[in-house]
């Protein structure tokens, strides 16, 4: 399994959906939270300049957010990214 990693904020609804849907599914995550400067700084280069939380890497690909990985379940190819 690939190793899935989500920049998330403590205040944001959309990385709770995020991490409940990777729970759901059995899916291991390593959490960082961007609340401080440095850390959003290495969100943002790492993902290509977004700026909105969550971001999610599955293995070297950048997901998204929230909405991009929902969009992977609906259309059945999150487990086999994960894979």
């Amino acid at each position: 399994m690939k190793k899935i990693l989500i920049y998330t904020t403590t205040i944001c609804p959309y990385c709770v959906r995020a991490k409940a849907l990777l729970t759901r599914k059995g899916f291991a995550y390593e959490e960082i939270n961007a609340n401080d400067d440095k850390t959003r700084d290495e969100m943002i280069k790492k993902s290509g300049g977004m700026r909105t939380v969550p971001q999610i890497f599955i293995g070297d690909q950048h997901i998204g957010g929230c909405d991009e990985l929902y969009a992977l379940e609906k259309e059945g190819k999150l487990d086999q990214l994960v894979k």
